[in-house]
């Protein structure tokens, strides 16, 4: 099982001020975050972008580029790129360039966008949500496969005889994953085309998401896909401490985070009680002492038979203090246990 971090680059907001942090701050923080994720032997770091103030990360394919020149091992990935708002070929070209800078280290995650900022910001109508998803995604497909493109779709120009450079080191292709938030349409065409899922589970009890996946394997194997090759993950809000009091604390950061975000979806305020039952073994949360946390992966690890497990570090913008600590213990305390336990099974 592949193990890694994922941050979106939460900004805090000052409570006087109403402004957030600084966004430059932020960025110098990630960097070295994800240096010590790879120094620490972790597998993958994950970048989302979001379009909103309380977020630094837009892009994530630059921080990713700039990450590529500092670290040696680790899998860069975006978790996920908003595809529906993207345009493919500049998303095949970033990510090429930044697998070529890492020598074959860049992957790609795609997503419809549980955030639509994105597309009123580059002028697309949410009307066509599904199909431009569908649409991109055929388009990064066929590039991924082919040097010279030709393409035609309803939304976007047609590609004939184009050339798509520079090509990703193996061969010219990428992995590229498909992100998903629970639907079952979005799982199947996941399934159809053969293609890595991970499931964002980020509240209430992970065994309900255990149909949905097991829908996935079904359909992966009756579209006659090998097997052995299957790839499944879930990324789920993770935070690391040393000790409970630390971990307990974390809850004011989270809840102004998920706050934040539930005044613009008409969520309730979060909760104390919340906290703690994402936290106990059939949550969501991966958040606490190192052994509490490993045992949690496992029990996904049989619930799911996942291959990758995304702990996502960054929600509400704890310090970068207690970040690299938390980066620290996953890689040090739980990342080995983790992995002699899969090694015996």
């Amino acid at each position: 099982m592949e193990l890694g971090i994922g941050m979106f680059g939460d900004l805090s907001v000052d409570q006087k001020t109403g402004k957030p942090r600084s966004a430059q701050l932020k960025l110098h923080e990630i960097l070295e975050q994800i240096k010590l994720a790879d120094e620490v032997g972790l597998d993958v770091f994950g970048l989302g972008e979001h379009h909103r103030p309380d977020y630094a990360v837009s892009s994530p394919e630059i921080v990713l580029a700039a990450a590529a020149s500092i670290t040696k091992n680790i899998k860069l990935t975006s978790t996920v790129t908003v595809l529906s708002s993207a345009e493919p070929v500049k998303v095949y070209q970033d990510f090429s360039t930044i697998d070529l800078i890492s020598n074959g280290r860049a992957e790609i995650g795609v997503g419809r966008g549980s955030f639509i900022e994105s597309f009123p910001l580059f002028g697309y109508d949410l009307k066509n949500y599904d199909k431009l998803f569908e649409e991109k995604l055929d388009l990064l497909l066929n590039i991924n496969n082919n040097e010279v493109v030709n393409w035609k779709g309803d939304l976007r120009a047609p590609l004939i005889n184009q050339m798509v450079l520079p090509r990703a080191s193996n061969d010219g292709k990428l992995p590229i994953w498909i992100a998903v938030g629970g639907t079952p349409q979005s799982v199947l065409r996941a399934a159809v085309l053969g293609l890595p899922l991970v499931v964002a589970i980020i509240g209430g009890m992970p065994k309900q998401f255990q149909p949905l996946i097991e829908y996935y394997k079904e359909q992966y194997v009756k579209h006659g896909h090998d097997v052995s090759k299957m790839q499944i993950g879930i990324h789920s809000h993770a935070f690391l401490s040393d000790n409970e009091a630390n971990a307990d604390g974390y809850y004011e950061n989270y809840a102004a985070q998920m706050d934040r975000i539930g005044a613009t979806r008409g969520w309730a305020p979060y909760t104390k009680q919340q906290y703690n039952g994402g936290r106990s073994k059939e949550g969501a949360l991966f958040i606490g002492e190192a052994n509490a946390v490993v045992d949690k992966i496992l029990y996904m690890h049989e619930l799911f038979g996942i291959t990758r497990f995304i702990g996502h570090m960054d929600v509400g913008d704890p310090s970068h203090e207690e970040m690299m600590k938390s980066i620290e213990i996953f890689g040090t305390k739980v990342a080995p246990i983790v992995r002699k336990a899969m090694s015996t099974k």
